[in-house]
């Protein structure tokens, strides 16, 4: 692996050099393992902790497939999907794993006693498997984490809709939580050249859910001058619908949990911003039973202060069950809810009168096919978004990392080194970088 490493920090790109370095025959990567799924029985979620569950181990190397690519993985990072794979919640991902299994021969592969996780991922290609033609070894590269077998019509319009759609690293095995990882072809983007390599392995699964969820037109379409409720407004997802917000001419309503996050989003140029704790919110009573309408009236009530009189016309929404009825409405008449996630529990509960009788829309979005990824990616790539990243932790330390996104500890997104030996390298266009300087220490510092 050190030869791969030094290759890499070395700056050489060219396909001659990466296609004669030695593939080893193991590798390290962050597992769960099938015979501890029952771990953390009779424990309350927020009890589990995923330093318990996330193990380090040296795994083989699987065998490359056709339309697949192996990359060496400088970076990673932390999404919610492996927090729920490390806590078993809502079940453990070896279910998964067998069903992908019995697909294909190559698909066997999947199907192992450990999961390696992670569906980010910053690196250079390796090698690529038959069939591939534009990717090429040596090319840096990022990958977004829909692994879609195309055999089916369904999945030709737009590929979140092929029945044989997974989110690679959750769903699948070979995640990027891993100093190699193995990726189908058309998972792969170009590496923005300003960004560090574990700033250009943040936003992928985020920024490409939020753009297809805010912007696109499988979400809620987006357009100029819309007002747009966001939630966890400054964390890994809502933070990128809020610079999304803002720079298409959207106003984002910022909705977080404590001072600290309102400033982060008053750093990326957001104006209203609302502190739930701050107004003490209380939308379910104290056994979690019943919801209270006046809180969502209290809670349009301050949408209006701070909008002069306006209700919203999108709701961002990925917390769930706790603040879905909240959303449908605040929502204005027509308005439209976008959900995706629900963090805080699958079982959504709202009063349909203020959906039906007042034609408003819920719609469903979940992460994006490779041409909103794409576009997303390209959005990162001229600058006109930026990764909030918040802290870098080191491949061993991947358990403490995923607890800080459990616990709601963090700001933005964490990533994690994996061939990197320190943060900061990768830069390759260094005066593009410094024509983005300001914003990406503004979101950075943040």
């Amino acid at each position: 692996m050190q030869q791969i490493r030094d290759a890499i920090l070395s700056g050489d790109r060219s396909p001659e050099t990466y296609a004669a370095l030695p593939v080893p025959d193991s590798y390290r990567g962050a597992t769960v393992h099938k015979d501890e799924t029952a771990m953390f029985e009779g424990l309350a979620t927020r009890d589990k902790d995923p330093r318990k569950s996330l193990h380090i181990d040296e795994v083989p190397v699987p065998e490359l497939a056709p339309g697949e690519a192996l990359v060496a993985v400088m970076a990673s990072a932390i999404n919610y999907n492996t927090v729920w794979t490390s806590i078993f919640e809502p079940l453990p991902t070896f279910g998964f794993l067998e069903r992908y299994g019995r697909t294909s021969k190559f698909a066997k592969r999947h199907d192992l006693p450990y999961h390696v996780v992670g569906s980010d991922l910053s690196g250079i290609v390796l090698r690529t498997g038959p069939g591939v033609t534009k990717w090429k070894p040596g090319t840096e590269v990022v990958a977004h984490c829909l692994s879609v077998e195309l055999e089916d019509a369904d999945g030709h319009n737009d590929t979140m809709m092929d029945p044989q759609q997974r989110i690679w690293g959750f769903e699948t095995n070979f995640g990027g939580l891993a100093e190699l990882a193995i990726v189908k072809a058309n998972q792969l983007m170009p590496k923005a050249s300003h960004l560090t390599w574990e700033e250009a392995a943040s936003p992928g699964l985020v920024n490409s859910t939020a753009y297809r969820q805010l912007i696109s037109r499988n979400g809620a379409a987006m357009k100029l001058g819309d007002r747009v409720l966001i939630w966890g407004a400054s964390g890994g997802l809502g933070s990128y619908a809020t610079q999304m917000a803002l720079a298409g001419g959207a106003t984002p309503v910022c909705v977080v949990s404590s001072p600290d996050k309102a400033d982060i989003c008053r750093a990326m140029g957001a104006e209203l911003v609302i502190d739930r704790n701050a107004e003490g919110y209380r939308f379910w009573n104290e056994d979690g039973t019943a919801q209270d309408p006046k809180e969502w009236q209290r809670l349009g009530k301050k949408i209006r202060e701070l909008t002069g009189g306006h209700d919203v016309d999108i709701v961002f929404e990925h917390p769930g069950r706790e603040t879905f009825g909240a959303s449908v409405y605040v929502a204005r008449k027509g308005g439209t809810i976008v959900t995706c996630a629900s963090t805080s529990g699958f079982m959504h509960e709202y009063d349909n009168r203020y959906l039906w009788m007042n034609l408003k829309r819920i719609i469903s979005s979940h992460f994006a096919n490779y041409r909103e990824s794409w576009e997303a990616n390209e959005l990162i790539g001229r600058g006109l978004i930026h990764p909030t990243l918040s802290k870098t932790y080191a491949l061993e330390d991947v358990g403490q990392a995923a607890l800080d996104v459990h616990r709601n500890a963090h700001q933005g997104k964490v990533g994690v080194l994996t061939l990197a030996p320190e943060p900061g390298l990768g830069v390759s266009d260094p005066e593009k970088r410094a024509s983005f300087e300001t914003a990406i220490n503004r979101f950075r510092d943040a």
